[in-house]
C-alpha cells in the first residue's frame, strides 16, 4: 500500500471515530438554569449564596409564597455583570421559559443592598389592577428595609395579591421598616422668631462648607477603577423616578385640598411644588441621562416627604438612588456628608463607596465610567450640589439651568 493510501485510511478511521466521542456541552445560560431549578422548587437561591443564607429568611419567603393563592417564582442572585445589563428583563425571560401565569421575582444583592424586578402575569381573561398601581398606592413601599430580602419580597407578594383579587394590604412589622426621624409637627413660636437669624447664619456656614468640600474633593483620590458592567442600569433609575413623581403628585394634591391651610402648610405646598416641578423638568430633559434621571428621583422623593409633612431628608451623597442620607459620614478629617447606612459603613472602614457611576469623555475615542462627584460641578447642578446633599437648592438650580417642564 502506498503512503498516500495509508494516510487516506487513517483519515477515514479518525472521521469514523469522531462522532462517537462525547461533546463538551456548554453550560446553560442563567435563565435556563433558573427555569430548570424552578421545575423542582419555585424558590431558587444561587448555589454560592445558599450556605450562608439565613434559613429564617427563606422560611418567611416560602410561607408568603404558599399563602399567595397564585404561583410565585423567586430567584435570589448576587449582582453580576450579566445582571447589570441595562436592557435585561430577566423576569420576562423566565416567564417565557416557564410559560405559566404567576408572579416572577428576581432579587439581587450587592454590598448588603437588595433590589428586585418583577413580572405579574394573570391567567387569560382575568381582570384586575396592575401591580405597579398597587405599589404606587402603598405608602410604605419605599420605607421597607433593603439590607435583607424577605421584607420587600413578602410585601411584593402581598401587593400582587391586592392586584390579583383586591384583598387589602396587611400591616407591615415595625422591624421591616427603616428607622425614620419623628414627623415634623410645625415650628414653635420661638423657632419662628429665630428662623430668620438661623437662615442668615446657615447661608454663611453653607458657603464656607461648600468651598472647603470643593477643595477636598479635588484633592481626594478617586475610587478604584470601574470594570465594565458595574454601572447601575439607567432603566432602574428611570423606573424609580417614574414611581416617585406621580406619588409626590398625589401627596401634593392631598395637601392642596386641605381647608383653611396654615402658613406652614402653605410653605410646605410651595416647597413640594417647586421640587416636583424640577423633578418633572429633569425627567423630560433626557431619557438616558443618568444625572438627570437620578436628580428627578431625588427631587420627587423629597417633594413627597415635604407634601406628606415628613422631615426633609437629604439623599445619600455617594449614590442618590440609595436610601436617604440619614447618617453623617466623615469622608475626610474635616468633611462630613450625608450617607445611607451601607455607604456610611464603607466610609467608616476607610474606603470610598463606589458611588453613582456616570460616563465621562476619555481621550478622543471613548468614555470611562467615573463617580459622579469627580465631574466638573460647573457642568451640572446635580454634581455641584451632590444631588442636594451639600446644599438644599437643587430645585432652584435645575429651574435656572433647564427652565420649566417641556
Amino acid at each position: 500500500m502506498s503512503a498516500s493510501l495509508r494516510r487516506l485510511a487513517v483519515l477515514i478511521a479518525v472521521l469514523a471515530f469522531l462522532p462517537l466521542a462525547p461533546a463538551q456541552a456548554a453550560p446553560p445560560e442563567l435563565p435556563d438554569q433558573i427555569a430548570a431549578a424552578w421545575a423542582k422548587d419555585p424558590l431558587y437561591v444561587d448555589p454560592a449564596m445558599l450556605p450562608a443564607f439565613p434559613q429564617s429568611e427563606l422560611d418567611r419567603i416560602k410561607a408568603a409564597s404558599s399563602a399567595a393563592g397564585f404561583p410565585v417564582f423567586i430567584a435570589l442572585l448576587p449582582r453580576t455583570p450579566y445582571l447589570r445589563q441595562e436592557n435585561l428583563d430577566l423576569p420576562t425571560l423566565l416567564q417565557a421559559r416557564i410559560g405559566k401565569p404567576g408572579l416572577y421575582l428576581v432579587w439581587t444583592v450587592w454590598d448588603e443592598y437588595w433590589s428586585g424586578t418583577d413580572e405579574f402575569v394573570r391567567p387569560g381573561g382575568l381582570k384586575g389592577r396592575s401591580l405597579v398601581s398597587v405599589q404606587l398606592d402603598d405608602t410604605l413601599d419605599n420605607k421597607i428595609v433593603k439590607d435583607r430580602p424577605a421584607p420587600r419580597i413578602v410585601r411584593t407578594i402581598q401587593q400582587a395579591g391586592t392586584a390579583y383579587d383586591g384583598r387589602p394590604l396587611p400591616e407591615i412589622a415595625a422591624s421591616d421598616l427603616e428607622v425614620e426621624t419623628p414627623r415634623r409637627t410645625g415650628l414653635s413660636t420661638t423657632d419662628k422668631e429665630d428662623r430668620s437669624v438661623f437662615v442668615g447664619m446657615g447661608i454663611g456656614a453653607l458657603l464656607g462648607f461648600v468651598l472647603v468640600l470643593t477643595l477636598v474633593l479635588r484633592r481626594r483620590n478617586r475610587p478604584a477603577p470601574v470594570k465594565r458592567g458595574q454601572v447601575t442600569p439607567v432603566s432602574s433609575i428611570r423606573t424609580q423616578a417614574d414611581r416617585w413623581i406621580p406619588k409626590a403628585g398625589r401627596a401634593l394634591r392631598a395637601l392642596e385640598k386641605q381647608k383653611n391651610p396654615t402658613t406652614l402648610q402653605l410653605d410646605l405646598r410651595d416647597d413640594a411644588n417647586a421640587r416636583l416641578e424640577a423633578a418633572r423638568t429633569l425627567r423630560a430633559s433626557d431619557n438616558d441621562d443618568t444625572l438627570a434621571l437620578a436628580g428627578a428621583f431625588v427631587l420627587a422623593r423629597q417633594a413627597f416627604q415635604v407634601a406628606s409633612s415628613n422631615d426633609l431628608l437629604p439623599p445619600c451623597f455617594f449614590d442618590p438612588t440609595h436610601p436617604s442620607g440619614t447618617v453623617r459620614a466623615a469622608w475626610s478629617d474635616d468633611t462630613e456628608v450625608p450617607a445611607c447606612r451601607t455607604c456610611a459603613k464603607t466610609v467608616a472602614g476607610g474606603k470610598t463607596p463606589r458611588g453613582l457611576l456616570v460616563r465621562k469623555k476619555s481621550g478622543l475615542l471613548g468614555r470611562e465610567m467615573v463617580a459622579y462627584w469627580t465631574l466638573d460641578p460647573e457642568d451640572s447642578p446635580m454634581v455641584a450640589t451632590g444631588f442636594g446633599a451639600l446644599s438644599d437648592d437643587l430645585a432652584e438650580r435645575v429651574t435656572r439651568v433647564y427652565g420649566g417642564v417641556r
